[in-house]
Parts: structure tokens; C-alpha cells; sequence
């Protein structure tokens, strides 16, 4: 550009030379002389030297600014750049920041909720190591029971003894054979010493074993032995809970088997030729049918869904067509006209069914996975799931047996206890749990468990109601053999079939005293016939002994 503009200047001196030269051929041919012409040479010279500081002038002006410019978009460059760079370093400093959150909120997790389940994992060969420097701890009752204990002969072999044998195989657990029961949950703690450091030291230097921990458990071994006897012979499932806590106060499933003698009977009980499956603990993997303690549900369903529920009318024939199913009450009984507390009182399946018909039934499958079904249950202890498979898709022919604890629902004991020991505290689930302390071998505790809420499922007011249905089945029902007694008792019956021409499993889930629970029970019997008949008596042997002393 500075070459074009000095082009056009030179272009134009030259143009102005010439009409100079021009005017001075004419000015000579008239009276000016030569003396003239010089002159006129010497201006245009200095004119032209004049012009030529101008240009340079404005060529150097322009130079700079366009050097101006040049640093200009330089410096915008490099701090252009040096924002980006900065940017990163920050994003680089972020996401650093955010894996060490992450990377401690992992440990912290670890340390407060997983390291128990990772160090009691049966591959962790720390345990076994363990083992070598440290007697096994006691496992004892909540009152002073010694329930499992390790005797040391005079070479210094092991041997775990069950002092009551068969009684609390499933819920204690074995340690042969593959840890069971609270011999597997608390494998670490039995193989820990809180013994004084003093005395540890002085043992492992003399080439003696230290004495592990002892687990102190909830059970109750005197409730643990009257469900033991009052289930006699049959096989089933017993949950004895404190409504209030969630302690597990007894826990019994039959057949059984004795764990002194596991490594005699192991290869028997593997092949299970009479199919007793007596190496499954019932009450916690058993999965029933719930018969009509599910009517406990299907109530409370109508009733959330029917503020006037108190104006509910039926008259019962025996039996019934809904949905194109056909529902026969017990015995194809008549009960006549009743509302909805008699139809619970006398579970009238023909009742409830109508009630089936008229539930909405995305609500009522929400209910039920509120009371965990479909869900984990809050407990370190081996469970199954216990499930209800009706959504607002499902054929409506299948809603009339669901309703009624038939169809394809399916409950363990435990869960059943649960749900009956909610009502009993107000609404309120309770985490269920069996031990209670952690003490070294001279009796001085190193942890304490404490109770912990699950969650509010309820209101009070309508746990009330539900009691009042349950009451109304002692009084004036299908359990009216708990009657009469100085407690009060809150419950319902049930009676599963589950197979054609076979016997149905017979239910009862309760608690008392029905205005002030301190205690509830979930009972089954299988395949014996009526909770009534054989489900309520086991309940009245168990509520007679923890009553007895009060």
C-alpha cells in the first residue's frame, strides 16, 4: 500500500514538472529571461523535497499503527491463550478435587457400612488366620444362655459345641460344613479379642491362643424352647419379635437337624431323600402363600382408598363369581350379611374378593412394595424376597385369589412378622435384628446395637383400625381360642393352599397386648389344615410363657 501511494505521487511530480517546464518555455519566450526559469527550478525542487517529508511522514505514521495493530492482535493472542490454558488447569483441578470426594466418600462408606460384609466374606482368608492366634468366642442368649462355645482338650484341638443340639440350628447357625446362621454373620467378631493388650501380648509370647469375643444375642432361650415344642412334629416356621425394637426374641424352623453331629448327617441332609430341605431356615427363606393374614392389606388398601368404609355391606352365601372366577369361603360357609370389620373378623374370602374388584390396583401393588414386597428386607440376615406380581396390566381374573392371600403371592415368615409387628408399633417398621452386644470374654462390652427405625408406612390412627379388625378376630372370630386370657391379644389367621388334594399351610399372625404390644408372633404350620386349629395354639403357648412372670 505505502509502495501504490508513493507510485501515484511520483506520478503526479511528474505531471506538475512537466506544466512547470511548460510555463517556463512560454514565461522565456516573453520577457522573463533565464534568470527566471531558475528560479522556477529551484521552488519546484523544494516543493518536491517538501512533499517527499509528507509521505514519509505518512508512511511511517502508517507503519506504525499497523505495528500498533500487529502487537495489538498479539497481545489478544496470548491472553487468549493464556485464558484457555487457565481454563484448563481449573477443569483439571475439578475433576481431581472430585475423584478425592469420591475416592473418600467410598472409604468412608467402606469403613461405616461394608467392611463388616467384606471382612465376614466367606473368601477372606484373614478369617482363617485369624483363627490360628484366637479361640473362637461364645455365642450367648439374651439371658445368659450359652448357646454355641468352642472346648480346647488338653492338645489344643477345637471343637464347637451347640449345647441345646437341634433347637437353634437355623438361627445360630453352624460352623462345620459351611457357617450358617450368626456363626456366619458374626464370623469377624467371634474371631476378634478385645481382651486387655497386657494380657494378649503375654499369651502370644507363652504360645497361647486368645479368647475371641462372645456375641450376646436378642434371642430369648425359654421363648426359643416353648415355639421349639409347641411346633412338635410339623414342619414350619416360628418369628418371635418386640414390636417396638425389631429384637428377634425367638426364631425356629423344622424339620431341623443337630450341628454337633453335621459332619455325620451331611452327606443324608445334602440328599434329602424325604425332601424335609432341613438345611433351609424357614423362617427367613421360606416362601408361602400368606392365605388371609394378606386380607390384613387388602383391608387397609379399601380402607385408604374408602374414607366411609364403615358403610361396606356384603352378604355372604358361601361363595361367589368375580372377574369369572369362582371364590368358596371355608367350608363353603354362609356368613350372611356383614361389613367389612365381620368379613375381616370372619374371613369371609367371598367378601374380599368383591372388595378385589373394586381396588385400584396400581395403588395397592404401591402398598404392598411400601411393605416390602418386591423389596430387600433391612437385615443382615440370608433371606428370599417375598413377592406380589399384580399390576394395572394384569388379567383381572387373577385379582380375586390375590386378594385373599391365594394366587401368586408368596411370603416368607419373617416378613409376615414384620408386617404384623408395623401395626403393632404404630405404623412404625422396626429393622430387625438378632444381636444385641458384643462383649469380650470377661464380660465387658466393646459394642452395642441399638434399635433402628426402617421407615413410617403408616399413620397411627390407621394402625388403630387395623388392630381393632385384629382384636375383633380374638373376640368374636377365627382365633377366639387366644380369648379370654388376662392379656389381650390382636391377630389373624390364615390357611394357604397351595396344592390340590393336599392339606392347606395354616397361618396365624399376631401381637399382644393388643393396646400396648410388647410382643408378636408369625406362625406357620405346613400343610396341616386351619390356622385356627393349629397356627392359634402355637401362638397361645408362646404368649402364655412371655406372660407368665408379668
Amino acid at each position: 500500500m505505502r509502495k501504490r501511494k508513493e507510485e501515484k505521487l511520483e506520478q503526479k511530480n511528474k505531471v506538475n514538472k512537466k506544466k512547470r517546464n511548460d510555463n517556463t518555455v512560454k514565461s522565456s519566450g516573453t520577457s522573463l529571461g533565464k534568470p527566471s526559469a531558475k528560479k522556477n527550478i529551484d521552488s519546484y525542487n523544494a516543493e518536491s523535497d517538501e512533499n517527499h517529508q509528507t509521505i514519509n511522514k505518512q508512511v511511517n505514521v502508517q507503519s506504525m499503527n499497523g505495528n500498533n495493530h500487529e502487537f495489538s492482535q498479539d497481545e489478544s493472542k496470548e491472553e487468549i491463550k493464556k485464558e484457555h490454558t487457565n481454563r484448563e488447569i481449573m477443569l483439571v483441578t475439578y475433576i481431581f478435587i472430585g475423584l478425592l470426594i469420591l475416592t473418600l466418600g467410598y472409604f468412608i462408606k467402606f469403613i461405616f457400612a461394608d467392611s463388616s460384609e467384606v471382612i465376614n466374606n466367606a473368601y477372606n482368608q484373614r478369617q482363617d488366620l485369624l483363627a490360628e492366634h484366637i479361640v473362637r468366642g461364645d455365642i450367648i442368649s439374651s439371658d445368659g444362655k450359652i448357646l454355641a462355645h468352642t472346648n480346647v482338650d488338653s492338645n489344643g484341638k477345637e471343637t464347637r459345641v451347640y449345647p441345646y443340639d437341634s433347637m437353634f440350628a437355623h438361627v445360630v447357625g453352624r460352623f462345620s460344613k459351611g457357617r450358617t446362621g450368626l456363626e456366619a454373620s458374626e464370623n469377624f467378631r467371634l474371631l476378634t479379642s478385645n481382651d486387655n493388650p497386657i494380657s494378649k501380648i503375654f499369651r502370644e509370647l507363652s504360645g497361647d491362643k486368645n479368647k475371641g469375643d462372645n456375641v450376646v444375642t436378642t434371642l430369648n432361650s425359654n421363648l426359643q424352647k416353648v415355639a421349639y415344642d409347641a411346633l412338635g412334629n410339623h414342619k414350619g416356621a416360628v418369628v418371635v419379635m418386640e414390636p417396638s425394637s425389631g429384637k428377634i426374641l425367638a426364631m425356629v424352623s423344622k424339620p431341623d437337624y443337630d450341628p454337633n453331629k453335621i459332619d455325620t448327617l451331611w452327606e443324608g441332609l445334602l440328599e434329602d431323600d424325604e425332601k424335609n430341605s432341613a438345611l433351609l431356615n424357614r423362617a427367613t427363606q421360606g416362601l408361602y402363600p400368606p392365605g388371609s393374614t394378606f386380607k390384613i392389606l387388602t383391608s387397609l388398601e379399601y380402607i385408604l382408598e374408602n374414607p366411609d368404609y364403615e358403610s361396606y355391606g356384603y352378604n355372604c352365601e358361601g361363595k361367589g363369581l368375580f372377574n369369572s372366577v369362582i371364590i368358596n369361603c371355608y367350608n363353603n360357609k354362609k356368613h350372611g350379611q356383614e361389613d367389612l370389620k365381620e368379613s375381616f373378623a370372619k374371613s369371609c374370602n367371598s367378601s374380599f374378593a368383591e372388595i378385589g374388584t373394586t381396588l385400584n390396583i396400581r395403588s395397592f401393588r404401591k402398598l404392598c412394595n411400601t411393605f416390602l414386597f418386591n423389596a430387600p428386607i433391612p437385615t443382615s440376615m440370608i433371606y428370599n424376597r417375598s413377592s406380589f406380581v399384580l399390576t394395572g396390566d394384569t388379567d383381572k381374573s387373577e385379582i380375586p385369589q390375590t386378594v385373599i392371600g391365594q394366587g401368586k403371592t408368596q411370603i416368607t415368615p419373617l416378613h409376615n412378622a414384620l408386617i404384623v409387628s408395623t401395626i403393632a408399633n404404630g405404623g412404625v417398621m422396626m429393622k430387625p435384628y438378632l444381636v444385641d452386644h458384643i462383649e469380650n470374654y470377661n464380660g465387658i462390652i466393646v459394642k452395642k446395637y441399638m434399635p433402628e427405625i426402617y421407615n413410617s408406612l403408616i399413620t397411627p390412627d390407621q394402625s388403630q383400625i387395623l388392630t381393632s379388625f385384629m382384636t375383633e378376630v380374638v373376640e368374636n372370630g377365627t382365633a377366639t381360642a387366644l380369648k379370654g386370657k388376662k392379656y389381650t391379644v390382636a391377630g389373624k389367621t390364615g390357611s394357604a393352599e397351595y396344592e390340590a388334594n393336599k392339606p392347606a399351610h395354616a397361618w396365624f399372625v399376631g401381637f399382644a397386648p393388643a393396646e400396648k404390644p410388647e410382643i408378636a408372633v408369625s406362625i406357620i404350620v405346613e400343610s396341616v389344615g386351619t390356622g385356627s386349629e393349629y397356627a392359634v395354639p402355637v401362638a397361645s403357648k408362646i404368649f402364655d410363657a412371655y406372660f407368665k412372670n408379668k
